[in-house]
């Protein structure tokens, strides 16, 4: 992570005194660990919609991984291994098994849940860290739907560009959807285990079967060390190391949530309008690296259009 940090901008932005602070990050995941050193004290909120239940622990790991990934204190590390924005805070929503599946139905569940509710624990931003392959009939999925209902009920959210790549049209759902802030791995030309193989150049590519261009930005997504779920284990660190376009979409999420604490009166479409116009360029087509890198110094220093304050 202090890798991470240095390459989108963080530093300069905790120079500026923002660290995510009173910003709610929902994470529609496996759950996570409230009792990770890193994470202690930060979820205001947990449902299991696979259980039923407000046991929200998580059993798979990959959740934890994406909460420290985003926020995460560093407590356990010195610092080292410290999230994007440790100050903000987590509503936890477990719609993935220990095996790290899930179905479109618990998201929807969970996403309804958040317009209703959401704002009662200062949620601005919503994780989806999964996907699934895009339905071949131009008709919208419930998923793709209730994101999108998200969007417009003033959500940011970010969804994974899945590892389906490096072949064209293979971002996945709901990351296919024109709204959302579609995350793409900046180095994916790395040889990284995902998916249960050792494969590069993964990295989901647009355009979508809508004809539109995806994915809107991408941040690092190799070797990211985060919030190991299962460091009680004996022998288990406290930390893990994952790849996958999974691990970059937070890295994205803790930098908007930085830009929030910084800027909280910005809307989610003066947000994907800020991105647009301030990523770093890798001079990858578009339908690999969307606007570019993520780059926090530039995002804060960005203006909004005006049009959009009408």
């Amino acid at each position: 992570m202090n890798r991470v940090r240095e390459l989108v901008g963080v530093p300069e932005v905790y120079r500026m005194g923002y660290n995510g602070e009173g910003i709610g990050v929902a994470v529609l995941d496996s759950g996570m660990d409230p009792q990770h050193p890193d994470l202690k004290g930060k979820m205001v909120y947990n449902y299991n919609y696979i259980g039923r239940n407000q046991n929200g622990s998580d059993d798979c790991g990959h959740g934890t991984h994406i909460c420290g990934i985003i926020g995460g204190t560093g407590t356990a590390s010195d610092g080292r291994y410290q999230g994007i924005a440790p100050g903000c805070h987590f509503v936890a929503l477990k719609v993935l098994d220990r095996m790290g599946n899930g179905n479109s139905k618990a998201v929807v569940e969970a996403l309804h849940w958040l317009i209703e509710h959401g704002r009662e624990y200062d949620v601005r931003i919503i994780n989806i860290s999964m996907g699934s392959t895009a339905p071949r009939y131009s008709e919208k999925s419930g998923l793709l739907e209730a994101v999108e209902e998200a969007w417009d009920a003033g959500f940011i959210v970010c969804a994974a560009a899945g590892n389906q790549g490096p072949e064209r049209s293979t971002i996945t759902v709901p990351g296919t959807s024109p709204k959302v802030i579609t995350v793409g791995s900046s180095d994916d030309n790395q040889v990284v285990r995902v998916m249960g193989k050792r494969r590069a150049n993964y990295s989901g590519r647009g355009p979508t079967a809508a004809c539109v261009c995806k994915p809107d930005v991408v941040a690092p997504g190799a070797y990211i060390i985060s919030c190991n779920a299962g460091w009680r284990k004996p022998g288990a660190a406290a930390y893990t190391a994952k790849s996958g376009t999974s691990m970059a979409t937070p890295v994205v999420a803790g930098g908007l949530a930085l830009l929030l604490s910084g800027r909280r009166e910005l809307t989610n479409k003066e947000v994907k309008m800020l991105l647009s116009v301030s990523c770093k360029d890798l001079g990858l087509p578009r339908n690999q690296q969307g606007w570019g890198m993520l780059c926090l110094p530039k995002l804060f220093g960005g203006t909004v259009c005006s049009c959009l304050k009408e």
